[in-house]
C-alpha cells in the first residue's frame, strides 16, 4: 500500500493506493526478499466529478385544520428565534411569520396564504420538529 498526497482543484487529499495483479489480488513488488515501493508516476491529471446536492425534500404544504384555519408547518427542525405575528394580525401570502434557526442559519417562515392569524403555537426559544404547526391562519 502506497500513500500519496494528491491536489485536485486546490484541495489536497491524502490517498492510499494498492497495486492489484492481473488475477485481482493485491501485490507488492519484492526485490531480493525486500519489499519495494512501486513507482509513483502519475501520467494524467485527475479531474473531480461534479458535486451534486441530494434532491430537495418536498416542503409540506400548509394544511387546513378545523376551526383554527390553515396550519403553517415547520419545514425543518430548529429553534424559533422570533415570532413576528400575533393572533388577530392580518397577513398576506409571503409575509414573514417567524424566524427559525436551523443549522446555524436564520430562515424566514412565510405565510402560504393571506388571512388573519388565529393562533400562534410557538414563542421565541421554542424547539420545533419538521411538520409541527407553528401558526394558524384563517
Amino acid at each position: 500500500m502506497r500513500k500519496f498526497k494528491v491536489t485536485v482543484e486546490g484541495q489536497t487529499y491524502d490517498v492510499s493506493v494498492e497495486e492489484i495483479s492481473e488475477q485481482g489480488t493485491a501485490t507488492t513488488p519484492a526485490v531480493a526478499g525486500r519489499t519495494q515501493a512501486a513507482p509513483a508516476a502519475v501520467e494524467k491529471t485527475v479531474k473531480s466529478a461534479p458535486v451534486t446536492a441530494p434532491p430537495a425534500q418536498p416542503v409540506e404544504e400548509a394544511a387546513p385544520v378545523g376551526g383554527d384555519g390553515t396550519a403553517v408547518p415547520a419545514p425543518m427542525p430548529g429553534s424559533v428565534i422570533e415570532v413576528t405575528v400575533k393572533p388577530g394580525d392580518q397577513v398576506a401570502e409571503g409575509d414573514v411569520l417567524l424566524i427559525l434557526e436551523a443549522m446555524k442559519m436564520e430562515n424566514e417562515i412565510t405565510s402560504p396564504v393571506g388571512g388573519t392569524v388565529t393562533k400562534v403555537t410557538v414563542t421565541g426559544g421554542d424547539s420545533v420538529n419538521t411538520g409541527d404547526a407553528l401558526v394558524y391562519i384563517a
